[in-house]
């Protein structure tokens, strides 16, 4: 499996503290059937983004660890205006592995804006991969707004934890709709230690394959992601409709 989204690199933001927290969360992917894994620092108002920082720590995790999962490069992207104009003056720095697939983050509140930065990032040769849209308050209802996103050419990664009722059932029922509908693409970790919110993807693979098919649970853990970290082509298709209405708030 491929973890595109991960808080495995220390002293960078509120993930790992230390390096040898870092390796015991590495220990627990490659031990749950996590191959390669994408260290994603937050980049936001709190946790300013520092790529030299990133691309040296990811260095000197990947001598420690022996290569095993294989650790690339990226960044949980808050989609704000500061970060929005300097992605689309270097869309390279935020992005996975230097591809043109980005991970971005919304705020917790309305939408009000955000199309108008997921349509320039698009615009600039960008894809915004929407992280964890099942646990944010108005993305977890499916608005149309979300929908048309991913007509436009967007990607959704939920969060594995989400799928087990890890952060409750408003989140791991629309993580689970989300699947259905065929707007998910992608489920990650978003891992930040190696005890609560850990790297461990098998769990949750095996619940997909259960409910939706072996074929699903490799696209969403395995091809689309390494499609992601390779800077290939993923080809979605089109959001499903409802199948019924959604009455949480």
């Amino acid at each position: 499996m491929v973890d595109l989204h991960s808080h495995i690199l220390w002293g960078l933001d509120d993930g790992a503290k230390t390096l040898e927290q870092s390796l015991a969360m590495l220990k627990v992917a490659a031990e749950s059937g996590t191959t390669a894994i994408v260290a994603t620092p937050h980049a936001n108002f709190r946790y300013p983004f520092q790529p030299d920082r990133v691309a040296q720590l990811v260095e000197e995790l990947s001598a420690a660890s022996g290569g095993c999962p294989k650790v690339y490069r990226g960044c949980d992207f808050h989609l704000s205006f500061d970060n929005v104009q300097d992605a689309l003056e270097n869309p390279a720095k935020y992005a996975i592995n230097g591809s043109r697939y980005l991970l971005v983050e919304f705020p917790n509140g309305a939408l009000t804006g955000m199309g108008t930065a997921i349509g320039a990032l698009l615009g600039r040769g960008l894809i915004p991969i929407i992280t964890h849209p099942e646990r944010q308050p108005v993305l977890r209802r499916i608005p149309g707004e979300f929908e048309e996103w991913i007509r436009m050419g967007c990607l959704a990664q939920i969060t594995a934890q989400s799928l087990l009722g890890r952060f409750g059932k408003h989140a791991e029922r629309s993580g689970w709709d989300m699947l259905r509908r065929g707007m998910a693409h992608i489920v990650a970790s978003d891992a930040h230690d190696e005890t609560d919110r850990t790297p461990r993807l098998n769990e949750a693979f095996t619940a997909v394959a259960a409910q939706m098919g072996e074929a699903i649970a490799q696209k969403v853990f395995v091809a689309n992601p390494s499609a992601v970290v390779s800077g290939n082509t993923v080809s979605p298709e089109a959001p499903k409709r409802a199948l019924r209405l959604q009455f949480w708030k």
